[in-house]
């Protein structure tokens, strides 16, 4: 089915904190699974259910985003017509501009009141799965509603900022909950909805018009009161990253088979910004299992139960294990480390030991040297 729709794609997300891994970088940009950031994703999603004009909405710390995404080329959208729009925010005034999601919605008034397209896909970066929007989109036009939400029923156990969805027998939404205590058979929102184009328009320039400071997702479906709003199931494999420890979960869960046999293994490709390297380097006496190593990397130590990026260097006699090191990082020789995240750019000198938890991860920031 022919999708008649664009998309928009909000690049952060102000109640989820990662600490320092999004200190110096938007959400959706974010590295994940080797060579991905989270905003590929989304943006495969999006590219592999035909649709060719995407609008990315930023909010700050969006260079590193920006330097990703570039023209749109790899996920082909490097178009003269159509394609990829980065939107950072429009600062208007004082109370504009400050809080909430409002500046970075008024930013795509514009780009929305130019669309020929009768609708939006609009949705955040932080849920990591594989699919095409035809099935959503086509129940959303032939049941008339205002709104349609993509859930699943595999939530997180604790998260405060999770939206869960009551609804009637007929998947209809009767009720929106943040972070509820009772969560038994509960609907979990991906934060993916469809809307006519002119409704987003009209909301947008209504909480203007109000003065309101945020404009979120979550606020247009507590308008379920007076707008239709139906909710769709999806049933593959979702990884939601709300926090350090569940990005911690989720990364981990890639390395079970079954898990990249749904994330990757499909006939979806999940698209990338490519950068090319050599091969890696397994040396004499290192010792790997159950890991991912990314290209361009020199293993000289012992390495398991970790996912290792482009350009890592492990060096002989270090033990990583369950850990997540990020690009170009320089891990010196006889070192410990176990449940860490190390961000790109980082030097750990010889005999450092870094050990924490599967719930409390150790995470070192950005460039910092050990």
């Amino acid at each position: 089915m022919f999708i008649d729709a664009m998309g928009l794609i909000l690049a952060e997300n102000r109640k989820l904190s990662l600490g320092e891994l999004t200190q110096k970088r938007a959400l959706a940009a974010l590295p994940f699974a080797g060579r991905y950031r989270l905003i590929d994703f989304m943006l495969s999603n999006l590219v592999n259910s035909g649709i060719s004009s995407v609008g990315v909405v930023t909010f700050n710390k969006y260079r590193s985003l920006m330097d990703h995404l570039g023209s749109g080329k790899a996920w082909d959208l490097s178009r003269k017509d159509k394609g990829l729009f980065i939107l950072p925010p429009n600062v208007l005034s004082d109370s504009l501009s400050s809080g909430g999601d409002i500046g970075d919605m008024t930013a795509v008034l514009d780009l929305l009141r130019t669309s020929h397209w009768t609708h939006v896909i609009l949705s955040g970066a932080n849920n990591v799965f594989t699919t095409t929007f035809d099935d959503f989109y086509k129940k959303h036009v032939e049941a008339g509603a205002d709104i349609s939400i993509l859930f699943n029923q595999d939530g997180p156990e604790t998260a405060r900022t999770t939206t869960v969805l009551k609804t009637d027998k007929g998947n209809w939404v009767k009720e929106i909950l943040i972070g509820p205590e009772s969560r038994a058979g509960a609907k979990y929102s991906l934060g993916v909805i469809v809307l006519r184009r002119q409704l987003l328009i009209e909301l947008l320039s209504d909480s203007i018009a109000r003065g309101e400071n945020e404009f979120s997702m979550d606020q247009i479906m507590r308008r379920h009161t007076h707008l239709r709003i139906l909710a769709y199931p999806f049933e593959g494999v979702c990884l939601k990253i709300h926090s350090v420890e569940s990005y911690f979960s989720a990364t981990m869960k890639v390395l079970d088979k079954s898990v990249r046999k749904s994330l990757f293994w499909s006939d979806l490709p999940v698209y990338t910004k490519v950068k090319d390297e050599a091969p890696s380097h397994y040396c004499c006496g290192c010792d790997v299992s159950n890991s991912m190593i990314s290209d361009g990397c020199r293993v000289y130590g012992h390495v398991e139960d970790s996912m290792i990026f482009r350009a890592v260097t492990i060096g002989a006699k270090t033990s990583v294990k369950s850990c997540i090191i990020m690009q170009d990082s320089y891990i010196s020789e006889g070192c410990e480390l176990e449940n860490v995240i190390l961000d790109k750019n980082c030097f750990l000198r010889p005999g450092v030991k870094l050990v924490g938890q599967a719930a409390y991860p150790v995470v070192i920031g950005k460039g910092a040297v050990v």
